[in-house]
């Protein structure tokens, strides 16, 4: 299966074999191990639910450790779910290994939640423009019209409409990436490129949907 969980350490740069500068993203990706399976017999999809990360066993809660226990697995701190071809090929306690799964000169998708950034306006959140900032225009930042055909028996804001509201924080996948190093020893992925999410934000890693084909070579 095609696919780890890992966390993002940050951005720095490396040099390929013609000396150039490559901004790539260090994931760590420590080995997940399979938890629990998904079946589509008993829960109607195909998926395995991984675990990293140690943790001692008193900052769970009663049923999580619990579950561990009826499991007979060490606790993890984190949980996540891969829904991925080959999961049904793996078994409760097998691990994901980095090593394993990806190689240098693959392409991959990186799944992350994105920085949030609070409540915003328009022209910060849609790329909207501003009004004239002259002395008296009283206009400057709104959003503009929003009550269309107010005398054709309109006068509502249409579904749709780009408004002020909660920007950022949402799931963001950024496809055809390419693996630039990987270092299987310390667990760590160079991904060329950027991915979503801030430091320390939990990514999903797997094989890209839209790898080029080698006749186009790449670019990125």
């Amino acid at each position: 299966m095609k696919g780890i969980w890992g966390q993002k350490l940050g951005m720095t740069q490396v040099f390929d074999e013609e000396g150039r500068s490559v901004p790539v993203t260090v994931i760590l990706a420590e080995p997940n191990r399979v938890v629990m399976k998904r079946t589509v017999a008993r829960h109607g999809y195909s998926a395995v639910q991984v675990g990293f990360g140690h943790v001692k066993p008193r900052k769970l809660t009663q049923p999580i450790a619990g579950e561990f226990r009826r499991l007979g697995q060490e606790p993890l701190r984190h949980r996540r779910e891969l829904r991925l071809p080959g999961a049904e090929d793996l078994s409760e306690g097998d691990e994901i290994r980095l090593g394993d799964t990806f190689e240098a000169g693959e392409w991959v998708d990186v799944t992350g939640t994105s920085r949030g950034k609070g409540f915003q306006g328009v022209i910060k959140r849609w790329g909207f423009h501003r009004g004239p900032m002259t002395h008296g225009s009283k206009y400057h930042r709104g959003v503009g019209s929003l009550g269309a055909r107010m005398s054709g028996g309109g006068g509502r804001v249409f579904r749709g409409r780009k408004l002020p509201g909660h920007m950022g924080h949402a799931r963001v996948t950024v496809q055809k990436l390419k693996v630039q190093r990987v270092d299987a020893a310390r667990h760590l992925l160079l991904v060329r490129g950027a991915v979503p999410g801030p430091k320390g934000g939990w990514v999903m890693v797997r094989a890209s949907k839209k790898a080029p084909r080698p006749s186009e070579g790449g670019t990125r």
